[in-house]
């Protein structure tokens, strides 16, 4: 019996008439994501970043060489406004792990590119980063993380619509 088997309990008691499959369902889902994002934290403090950070590093990596988006680019793929991405920018630029440069065509367009700094501490913290994520999800069997992920994608999809 876990925590949420107990919640479970407590109103089947209280509120016998009530169907409380999707509390279960959710109850974990949130306990799961805090779990997990404690464990993927880990792996982001060790390498001096949080989150967010990790987040911009590694969208601009995953772009592909020469590693520069937009910060309009950057707000599409992170999902923040661009107060919040300025300001992830800033932090980033401090530490040296990310430029702006200004278009040689446009002095008002600016690009955001990883520095060399940069980019070696995101492949350094991402390999780690996907090792981790294979230690957190050990639990399950690749047969079950892969009915996991489908189900997971099947739900998602009610919420948002499917990307081409």
């Amino acid at each position: 019996m876990d925590h949420v088997d107990k919640i479970l309990a407590q109103w089947r008691a209280e509120r016998p008439d009530l169907q409380l499959r999707p509390m279960g369902l959710l109850g974990r889902i949130k306990r799961l994501g805090s779990h997990l994002g404690q464990g993927m934290d880990r792996v982001f403090t060790a390498h001096g970043l949080n989150a967010a950070s990790f987040d911009v590093l590694a969208t601009l990596r995953r772009s592909g060489a020469p590693y520069a988006l937009t910060p309009s680019q950057l707000m599409d793929w992170t999902m923040v406004t661009s107060g919040t991405m300025t300001n992830r920018l800033d932090r980033l630029e401090a530490k040296g792990l990310v430029k702006r440069v200004r278009s040689e065509q446009d002095a008002r367009s600016v690009t955001v590119q990883l520095t060399e700094q940069g980019l070696a501490l995101i492949e350094d913290c991402v390999t780690e980063h996907v090792a981790n994520q294979h230690r957190l999800a050990g639990t399950l069997s690749e047969a079950e993380q892969v009915e996991l992920d489908r189900l997971l994608s099947k739900w998602l999809a009610g919420f948002e619509p499917p990307e081409d």
